[in-house]
């Protein structure tokens, strides 16, 4: 198999729970992965592996457990699908507003019942759209006024981690080494 560029999202980075870029950078180097880059310090990685998706998730997160104590969600995806994820941005005002347009990696596709359930919840202006194993969410009051966000993963019944416009872009670029 050819080696492929990832995006590697660790889930819940932050506040009390830190992943320091510097030691992770180390630890994936050590672990085989090459071309280890990341961004910001919040649980941003990107890095090159033959091996597929989820080899490179079960293999990052045996890696971060064992060696840095981090045991949460980790999701993982190839550059292709980031590229993917980009173009299927169903929200244009991504482009004015890249801190309230937030694209979300879920660990699996949810049940249409399930996405069905998430509709319904929303109150507020938030708008939503899920494809395959990705989450469109526009805020354009902002995530901090937002209610709707933490009914997300309970009513989808399943782990995922957001970034917003800004930095889906900026991975992107980092991916590339540009």
């Amino acid at each position: 198999m050819a080696a492929t560029r990832y995006i590697v999202l660790f889930r819940g980075v932050g506040g009390a729970t830190q992943l320091p870029v510097k030691e992770l950078r180390a630890v994936l180097g050590e672990g085989g992965f090459q071309d280890v880059a990341t961004y910001i310090n919040s649980g941003n990685a990107v890095l090159t592996a033959p091996s597929g998706e989820e080899a490179v998730r079960a293999q990052v997160a045996d890696l971060v457990r064992a060696k840095m104590g981090f045991d949460k969600a980790i999701m993982v995806r190839s550059l292709n699908d980031w590229d993917a994820m980009i173009a299927a941005n169903p929200f244009p005002q991504a482009a004015d507003e890249p801190t309230r347009v937030h694209v979300y990696a879920l660990e699996r596709e949810p049940a249409a019942a399930d996405v069905a359930a998430l509709q319904a919840k929303i109150t507020g202006t938030e708008e939503v759209r899920v494809s395959g194993r990705t989450l469109y969410l526009h805020t354009p009051d902002g995530m901090g006024q937002s209610r709707f966000v933490p009914k997300m993963e309970p009513t989808l019944k399943l782990s995922m981690t957001g970034r917003n416009w800004r930095s889906m872009l900026a991975l992107a670029k980092l991916a590339r080494d540009e």
